[in-house]
């Protein structure tokens, strides 16, 4: 099977990842454009970028393997109201979706839905490896950031209810949804 992309998906990934990653530095910085405020855009980059990334790439891929068209799309003014809310120390991100579009039943909707959270879990994890290791402080930091912020992602994508991932994992299969929300609730109470 190949993997295929397009480049307005692309050119929405990219937007979308900046957008993120700038939200999530002006929160943590504020609109202090210094070396912090650089390194907090590097950190939210490497964390919430990388795990929105992954996210939605898990879906897209699983969409595929099913032979679906899937294509990431960026909710331009969801970006937007992120950034802005960003001022206020206040983060919502919807950046956007895989639109999926072939044979998907309730099986299958459940499984591509999964593979989000999923992947987020397992960053969680290798991002807390790294937080562990004897490393420089920035790099541990980016550790226990990316631990947080990937825990915190997969089990907020969980929610059962609107188009979140939770509703369609838990439409699918309800012993698969409660072990994905006590594991992502274990992260978090570690």
């Amino acid at each position: 099977m190949k993997f295929t992309t397009s480049k307005h998906e692309q050119r929405d990934l990219l937007k979308a990842w900046v957008a993120i990653s700038i939200a999530f530095a002006i929160a943590l910085n504020g609109l202090n454009f210094s070396l912090n405020f650089i390194l907090a855009f590097i950190l939210s980059a490497l964390t919430v970028g990388v795990g929105f990334l992954l996210h939605e790439l898990a879906h897209k891929f699983v969409a595929q393997k099913y032979r679906c068209w899937a294509e990431f799309r960026a909710f331009d003014q969801m970006l937007f109201l992120a950034i802005l809310m960003s001022f206020f120390g206040v983060i919502f991100a919807a950046p956007g979706a895989v639109m999926i579009s072939g044979h998907v039943n309730k099986e299958r909707n459940g499984k591509i839905s999964a593979a989000g959270p999923l992947t987020n879990f397992v960053l969680a994890l290798l991002f807390l490896i790294l937080a562990t290791l004897p490393l420089h402080l920035f790099i541990k930091n980016i550790g226990s950031y990316g631990f947080i912020i990937n825990a915190w992602l997969g089990l907020f994508n969980m929610i059962p209810f609107g188009n979140f991932d939770g509703v369609k994992i838990l439409r699918w299969n309800k012993v698969v949804y409660g072990v994905m929300v006590a594991f992502g609730l274990a992260l978090l109470l570690f």
